[in-house]
């Protein structure tokens, strides 16, 4: 049981950091994004216990939790990520470390963090907090489509590999 929850852990912090590192490994070249993504979701199909079959209707759900997982999660890295040189972000270029661009929404309150007026930071925290809620809620959306078509012992393998809660 260790080694499953482990291999499907290691799964899921892989396919979360395909989201941006991907590129920038390709041109480095030796790192095939596809291949990767393809040898973890043949690791969910085997953990799972599903046929091709059966595993071609799921796996388009478990993609579109595992997109819908990194989008939230830019919202979370927040600034911590997201630096301008020294402290937090590191880097010097403003990157935005494995998960690519941060959303418009983070670009814009850290700018207004930066060099706006009190009524700006405001306007743009709230913009920040309702983009959040809905890729929040999209998430959620996402999980509970993953969930109502698999078995309890799949959906309990999926809560291990962090897809589901």
């Amino acid at each position: 049981m260790k080694r499953f929850v482990k291999s499907l852990v290691l799964a899921g912090v892989a396919s979360a950091m395909l989201g941006g590192a991907t590129s920038v490994m390709a041109q480095r070249g030796g790192f095939d994004p596809e291949e990767m993504r393809q040898r973890i979701m043949e690791r969910y199909q085997e953990q799972l216990g599903m046929t091709a079959e059966e595993f071609k209707a799921v796996q388009p759900l478990i993609e579109g939790v595992q997109t819908k997982q990194r989008e939230t999660a830019a919202f979370n890295r927040g600034g911590f990520a997201f630096g301008r040189g020294g402290g937090r972000g590191g880097g010097g270029g403003g990157g935005f470390g494995f998960g690519g661009p941060p959303p418009a929404e983070v670009e814009a309150l850290q700018k207004a963090v930066e060099s706006g007026t009190p009524a700006e930071v405001k306007a743009k925290l709230e913009a920040y907090r309702e983009a959040r809620k809905k890729k929040e809620s999209e998430y959620t959306e996402a999980r509970e489509k993953l969930r109502k078509v698999v078995t309890p012992k799949q959906e309990a393998q999926l809560v291990l590999a962090g897809l589901l809660n």
